[in-house]
């Protein structure tokens, strides 16, 4: 590494703790406010969103000419892309996200014999980070599921989209906050566009506890390896791709439909990336599939393959418009085709018999399982209503699928005496 490198370095490291500081000196006025001055600063948020549209798109507009010039594939550009209807709905999302009701801080779990009563409280994290991939509609997505959670955040987006985040969090998220009482502070972008910035979000375990890590796999997962180095905890959202498999029974105008539905967007991780056809009927099915595609400019991987079936196309800016094509002997190989060989994000079964569904639904473990509808629905907003940090498909306990600002806090055990619960 050259003194240059070194420096960039220092400087990147220098540029997240002191983000991290100024986040957790926000902490107190976050975890004191009322649910009034959250969902006031999150509906200030939506109003900003349209108010400063023109200097949103213009900081976009510049991400986007650079993104062009460096060769970025028009499925990443449709992702960095900041429009009118996406703002529009961006503030739609966050005026939802206002109107939703909060947990209750405390839930009684037993009312015990010895005259004291368990409860179970809800705590929030303090400081939370987010690595995220150049899509400026999310730092706001993430941005308000920690502020609801009343959390304060780090974040880091990829190059590509610093212009148009920063916008965001300059003309949007913190001055909503200030009007509403609240620490501007408590929402940090880290400035440094080196990748060594990343690394260290995940080193501060005493600042920045939980990182959220989307992106690409190979990094993310690198990164995920150097937070469990430091102590740092993470939920990852590393891979991606849907699955869906077309049963001997299913209806062609469906099956069409579905993967119509499923590569609206190709950038996406639960677009539809694996399309497994019964080995029973894939002569007679695989024209028509093939003419959809076609028609929606996407290329079939057909076999023989010499890549991995479950490879990820999204992740290929040259090859992004390519679905990967296979036989499967029946619901239960399909199923095991994609808890083996893809990330276990979604898949969904297209038939019309509830048995083969049943056996598909049951057999397959990943984040997200559908019958007849398509996997692009494993989304917070269209899941659960709600933006999402990412969506975490670790197989071990703890949130799973859309993570939303109901996940980030502390599980906390309290005992106090029967008949006291007046604070």
């Amino acid at each position: 590494m050259t003194s240059d490198d070194n420096r960039q370095t220092r400087s990147a490291e220098e540029a997240v703790r002191a983000c991290a500081i100024r986040a957790t000196q926000s902490c107190a006025t976050l975890h004191n406010a009322t649910d009034a001055a959250i969902d006031t600063a999150l509906q200030g948020m939506a109003e900003r969103l349209r108010a400063a549209r023109d200097t949103l798109t213009s900081a976009n507009g510049e991400d986007l000419a650079a993104a062009v010039s460096a060769g970025m594939s028009p499925a990443l550009q449709d992702r960095l892309r900041l429009t009118g209807p996406r703002l529009e709905s961006m503030a739609a999302e966050l005026r939802m996200l206002a109107d939703v009701a909060y947990q209750p801080r405390d839930q009684v779990l037993e009312e015990r014999p010895d005259g004291l009563t368990l409860l179970e409280r809800r705590r929030p994290v303090g400081v939370i980070g987010a690595n995220f991939e150049a899509r400026p509609n999310v730092t706001l997505d993430i941005a308000s599921q920690f502020l609801k959670s009343r959390n304060a955040g780090v974040l880091r987006t990829g190059s590509a989209a610093l212009r148009s985040s920063r916008a965001i969090v300059d003309q949007v998220i913190a001055p909503a906050l200030g009007e509403a009482g609240l620490d501007p502070d408590a929402i940090q972008l880290v400035p440094s566009e080196d990748r060594s910035a990343a690394y260290a979000l995940v080193s501060l375990p005493e600042l920045i506890p939980l990182v959220i890590l989307r992106g690409s796999g190979d990094s993310t997962r690198d990164l995920g390896r150097e937070a469990a180095r430091h102590g740092v905890r993470t939920l990852a959202h590393a891979d991606g791709g849907g699955v869906l498999y077309v049963d001997s029974a299913a209806d062609d105008k469906t099956v069409h439909q579905l993967i119509s539905d499923s590569l609206d967007r190709l950038g996406v991780c639960n677009r539809l990336n694996l399309l497994l056809i019964d080995q029973s009927v894939y002569d007679e099915r695989l024209p028509g599939i093939l003419q959809v595609l076609d028609h929606l400019g996407i290329t079939a991987s057909l076999p023989p393959h010499t890549h991995p079936r479950g490879y990820e196309w999204s992740l290929d800016s040259k090859r992004a418009a390519t679905v990967t094509v296979d036989a499967a002997d029946g619901p239960l190989h399909a199923a095991r085709i994609a808890n083996e060989e893809t990330s276990g994000l979604a898949a969904a079964i297209a038939t019309e018999d509830p048995a083969a569904a049943a056996q598909f639904l049951d057999a397959y473990t990943g984040s997200g399982v559908f019958w007849n509808s398509t996997t692009r629905l494993l989304d917070g907003f269209k899941l659960l209503r709600l933006p999402e940090t990412g969506i975490n498909i670790d197989r071990v306990p703890g949130p799973r699928g859309p993570v939303s600002f109901r996940d980030l806090n502390l599980r906390q055990y309290m005992i106090v005496p029967s008949g006291q619960l007046t604070f």
